[in-house]
Formats: structure tokens, sequence, C-alpha cells
């Protein structure tokens, strides 16, 4: 190679390393310039927390007490309800700053006989008495005179009174009204009864016209403290007027005209001569009247006794009750009425134990409603005896034509001469060829109950 060749090489090379050293140089200028842009932006960053932090310094125990007293001395200051209001939306911000405090934990470690102080606690407490007196200090409102108003008509309207408590309740009633009209400033009509509807209607007017006026918890205080006097008095006046309740068993009898049919007493106790007369009266009222009041198992069971006796229609609402409570009485005074309503009542309690079926399963045959034939004749297979026996003759009541299957099949099949004897009973109580073709064969039966009931037939 020649020397002009040579240093044409040299030169590009030394022009190359030139190139390359001012590429270095380059990349380090910037790589220093992006980092002072990283120094200044986390110096930036930590300057911004800094000046949060002294913008939002964090709550102390001390910090909030303060407020806390700062809340409670607006609370002696406040005069109006708008006053009351900013002190109740001081103390919510308190006890949001409260919840987010991180306040010191108790020390567990500390003596179990030592008072350890919980900051959070006694700060909770502090604010929970502020939240006390300042409901305390709210008020009064019109609506309390309302809702005590309300209270009273619920008393008159669900109580009842003796002639006495009535006449007592009407004076209180007047006064009270009276009061009312002059502290509001009004007068309107007022029509008074000794009914309790009329009074509580009364009652009801009052407490419009307390509504309709409109009184300002700050400037009507005065007035709204004397409507709650009154309402204090009214509730008074009713507690104190004398209830049915009040009376005594033997009382309360007697101003219904219980023993008013006694001119001489024939048996003991005068209740039982007094029932006497009422069930030959056919008087259920009374009878029922006794049942309610007299709170005895032997008057109870002559007065249920009466009713069965009687049969009477009027008894079925109060037996109804009684029935659902599975009361075999109410059930077998239920089946001597013969009232198809009872139906429903007990029907549920075909299938109940033995005792109770046998009580249902007559009444059933007694009402004689071909609606239970089915139910009923689902009886005739159980396993107590007495209860298809019982079946048998409760189908014979009825005297449903879709009843003779199952009575015959019965009257062939079952193992108890008993039972088969009542089947034929039943037949022949159902009375039609078909029933008493299927009796008839059984004239020369083994068991002389059945053959009684064959000839019958015959």
């Amino acid at each position: 190679m020649s020397d002009d060749g040579a240093e044409e090489t040299q030169d590009a090379e030394s022009e190359d390393e030139i190139q390359a050293e001012e590429q270095r140089e380059s990349e380090a200028v910037e790589e220093s310039e992006a980092e002072e842009e990283d120094e200044e932006t986390v110096e930036e960053s930590e300057a911004e927390e800094e000046s949060e932090a002294e913008e939002t310094p964090e709550e102390t125990a001390e910090s909030i007490e303060n407020r806390l007293e700062s809340a409670e001395a607006d609370l002696e200051d406040a005069e109006t309800e708008a006053d009351l209001d900013v002190v109740e939306d001081e103390l919510d911000d308190i006890e949001e700053e409260l919840e987010a405090a991180d306040l010191p934990e108790p020390d567990e470690e500390e003596d179990e006989d030592e008072d350890v102080e919980d900051p959070r606690e006694e700060l909770e407490m502090f604010l929970s008495d502020l939240r006390d007196e300042l409901e305390d200090q709210r008020g009064p409102y019109a609506e309390d005179v309302i809702s005590d108003i309300e209270d009273a008509i619920s008393t008159v309207e669900d109580t009842r009174w003796t002639v006495d408590g009535s006449a007592e309740l009407v004076e209180v009633v007047e006064s009270f009204v009276d009061t009312v009209q002059e502290a509001i400033g009004t007068d309107f009509s007022v029509t008074l009864t000794r009914n309790s509807d009329d009074l509580a209607e009364v009652l009801g007017d009052t407490a419009s016209a307390v509504e309709e006026v409109e009184l300002d918890p700050d400037e009507d205080a005065e007035t709204i403290d004397t409507l709650l006097d009154a309402t204090d008095e009214l509730q008074s006046g009713i507690d104190d007027a004398e209830e049915w309740s009040d009376l005594s068993t033997r009382e309360q009898l007697r101003r219904e005209g219980y023993y008013d049919v006694l001119n001489y007493r024939k048996d003991y106790p005068p209740e039982w001569h007094a029932l006497k007369i009422w069930e030959k009266r056919d008087r259920v009222d009374m009878v029922l009247l006794a049942l309610d009041s007299l709170q005895s198992n032997y008057m109870e069971r002559h007065c249920l006794e009466a009713l069965e006796r009687m049969g009477n229609e009027e008894a079925v609402d109060p037996m109804l009750q009684r029935a659902g409570r599975r009361d075999k009485d109410a059930i077998r005074i239920l089946g001597k009425i013969g009232s198809e309503e009872a139906i429903d009542s007990i029907i549920d309690y075909v299938d109940a134990d033995p005792g109770m079926a046998k009580t249902v399963i007559k009444a059933l045959g007694e009402i004689g409603s071909d609606e239970v034939t089915q139910d009923v004749a689902d009886q005739l297979v159980v396993e107590d005896e007495e209860v298809r026996s019982y079946a048998a003759r409760s189908l014979g009541l009825i005297g449903d034509t879709r009843a003779i299957k199952p009575l015959s099949e019965t009257l062939a099949d079952d193992e108890s001469d008993s039972v088969r004897a009542s089947a034929a009973w039943a037949l022949n109580q159902i009375g039609t060829e078909t029933a008493l073709d299927a009796v008839r064969e059984y004239s020369d039966d083994r068991a002389y109950i059945v053959q009684s009931e064959a000839e019958k037939a015959l």
C-alpha cells in the first residue's frame, strides 16, 4: 500500500473516533440532565408532601378534645334550633375525625389493678354526652303534642270502659280541649258523648287544630310547653278513669245483668243457678258471657255442656275460635249445632290421634255434609278399631250413596264385629235398595249385633 493510502486510512479512523467520543459526551450530558430532572421531581414531591402535612396536621387526642370543648361552649350559648343545628354539624365533623385519627392504644401490659386510660374511649364518651345534651336542649315541638294526643286516642279506642269511666273521660277530654283552644287561640265545634269513638274523634280534631297553627319551636316554645302539660293531664285523667278490667268478675257479671234472673239461690254457686236459667231461656249470649268471664274449670265445664245441649248457631263463631286451638269440647258443640262453617276448621284433625279423630269424625257426621264423605271413608281402614267404627256411623249420618261400597267392604272384611255392626247400621241409615241389599245377606251372621242390623233391612 502507498503512503498516501495509509494516511487516508488513518484520517478516516481518527474521524470515527472523534464522532464516537462526541456521541459519548452527548449521551453523558443527556443522562446528567435526566438525573437532575428526577432529583427535581423528587424534591418537588417531597415539598408538596411537606406542604400538605403542614396544611392538614395529624389529629391528636388533645386537638380533638379542644374541638369538643369548643363545641360544648357553643352548645351552652345556643338559643335557637338553628344554633343547635350548627353544633350538631360540628359534632358530626368531630366524630369523623375521631374515627379516622390514629390515637395511641392503652398498654395491655399495664397492671390490671391500675386504671389505664383509653384516649379514644374518653373522647367518644365526651362526644356522646354532648349529643345527649344537644337533644335535651331541642324542642319542645308541636309534633310531640300531636304524638301524645294520638297515644291518648289509641287508649280511648282500645279500652273497654265502665259507665262511670266513660263519664270521667268526657270531663277529662272536655277540659283538655278547652285548654288547647285557649292556648292556640282557636275555636272549633265539639260534641262530647260517652261513646269512645266520639271522644276519639274529638281528640283527633284537636290534634289537627294544633298541626294547622304550625307552632315554631323557638317563637312558640311557651305555647308548646302549655300544650304538653295539658297532654300530661289528659293522659293522667285517662289512666284514672274506670276501665272494665278494673272490676272484679262478679262486678262485671252484675253490671251485665247476669244475676238479674236470681230471685232466690237454689244452687251453689249462684253463677251455676243463673246459668241453668239462661240455658232454659236459650240465651246463648249470657252463657258465653259466663264462659268468658268465670275463670273456673267447674263453671267452664257446665257452660260448655249447656252450649252443647242448646246447639244454638249463635255459638258458632266463639266455638270456631276454640276449635282452632284443638278444643274437643268446642268441636263437639259445633257438631251439635250442625253448621257447615265448622268443616274447614276441623277437617284437618281427622287424621289426628284417635281421641281427637273420633271427636272430629262424629262432629262431621252430625254436620252431615257430603263434602267430607271421602275424608271420613278413608278412616274405615285405619288401625284403631274405635276410629273405624266412628267413621262408619258418621258415613251413615252423612247419607252419601258414594259410601255404600266402602261400607259394604267393611261389613264383609273387617275383623271387628263392632265395626261391622256400625257399617251395617250406616247402610241402613243410607236406606237405598242397594244399601239395604248389602245388609240383608247378613241376617244369619255369626255376630248377633250384625244380625240385628241385618234384620232391620228385611
